[in-house]
Order: structure tokens, then sequence, then C-alpha cells
């Protein structure tokens, strides 16, 4: 079975080595994966580079990096000369703006988070965040960031359709973690659909972690979704 690049399995897994076990036993399986925060100190620049330079795979790093503008800039003209595909930095204009800057001259692709998928109404109130629903402040924040630049958005596969009828996500990329095949456990994870729904609300890729590489057969379970991503399910209306 051929690799479909929607899906992107997150290797969420303590070290580099571990991270590069996973990959060679899901093989060709899947051809893109997202290196977080968690695993930066444990080789995780050096596991992307890696994968692309020697696997072949496409690679979105998540940073979700935020700082003052010139801050950020200058994080991201760094990360930008290891030719990797996706960066993640919040979404607030501000952030956006600045990273555009430093990944201008490379084919890095800059991508807002929204509202982070573990967070629900509550968990907004304690930070503070301005009282609605969640799905229009993620309407709202993803608007503002295609806005500053954002080559795409991060959100919940619940917000990618509200996202995908704004008129500025023409030609941008909705990229939702959250994802979970029917039957998976949920995690941390409070706003999810399955990956067939998600594509069919909009969203470009869909990110898979837990349900992959917490799997018996890790591969089997990859092709499992890209045999999903494949069905009438997934299919857009009017497409």
């Amino acid at each position: 079975m051929s690799s479909d690049d929607r899906l992107i399995v997150a290797l969420d897994v303590p070290n580099a080595l571990q991270g590069l076990q996973l990959a060679e036993q899901i093989g060709d399986a899947v051809s893109f994966y997202k290196i977080g925060l968690g695993m930066l100190t444990g080789g995780g620049l050096a596991l992307a580079n890696e994968l692309k330079d020697e696997h072949g795979k496409r690679i979105f790093l998540d940073m979700k990096l935020f700082d003052i503008g010139a801050t950020v800039e200058a994080a991201v003209r760094g990360l930008a000369q290891f030719d990797l595909d996706f960066l993640t930095v919040h979404g607030d204009p501000h952030v956006v703006a600045a990273a555009k800057e430093g990944a201008a001259g490379s084919n890095l692709k800059i991508l807002g988070v929204t509202i982070l998928t573990s967070l629900d109404r509550g968990d907004l109130d304690n930070c503070l965040i301005k009282e609605g629903e969640i799905k229009d402040l993620v309407q709202e924040r993803a608007g503002r960031a295609f806005d500053a630049g954002a080559d795409g958005v991060i959100a919940s596969p619940q917000e990618a359709a509200l996202i995908r009828a704004l008129p500025e996500s023409e030609g941008r990329l909705i990229v939702t973690p959250g994802v979970r095949p029917a039957g998976a456990v949920l995690g941390d994870q409070k706003r999810v659909a399955t990956p067939a729904n998600a594509v069919a609300d909009g969203a470009d890729h869909i990110v898979v972690g837990r349900p992959v590489w917490t799997a018996e057969d890790p591969r089997a379970a990859a092709q499992a979704i890209v045999t999903e991503l494949a069905s009438a399910q997934a299919k857009r209306p009017n497409r």
C-alpha cells in the first residue's frame, strides 16, 4: 500500500532513537512525520534531518513558538536552514508575521496555532481568554493568522469546516490534530473526530499519534488510516 501524505504521524516518543525505530517499523506506509517540543532535547532536530535526508520523509516541526517578534524571526530563520516542511507558531498576528519574515527565501510553511485541541472552555476561562464559543474564537484566530500571512493553521477537526468557509482560507492549509480512528482512546484530546470526517470537513492533513505508535502493529494501524482517507466518507462535498 502506498502512503498518503495527508496523514502525519506524531513521533511523540522520548528520544530520536525510538523515533527512528518507529519510523523504520512503519516503513513506506507513512511519508510525513511530526516532531514536537517534547523530543527537542532528545535529538529531535537530528531525527528530523535523518528522516528527511536519508529516508525521504516530509517533516512537520511542532515547536509552537511564541515570543517577541525579533526573537521569533531569529528562531525561524535558524530552523529554516534545515529545509523542513511545516513549523508551528502561536497564531497571534505579530508572531505569525515575524515567523514569515524568518522563513523568507525558504520552502518552510508557517502554521498558526489557533486554540490547542486539549483545551475546553473551562481551560480558556482559567487563561483569561475572552468569552465565547471555542469554535467562534478558533475561526476568528484563524482569520487573523491568515491575514498576517500564515500558510495554514492548526485547529481541531471540529472547527475545520468553519475555517474552510473563510474566504481567507483559499489556498491555505488546515492541519488537524485531535484525530482519532473510531474506537481509539481519546487521551488528552477533548475536541476530536475520525480521519475521514476531518478531511471531509476541510482538513488538508491530519495528525495522529498514540493510535499509531501505541498499536501492537504501528504499520498496520497507519495503513488502516490511509485506507480510511481513501474512502468515500473522506470526500469533501462539492468535489
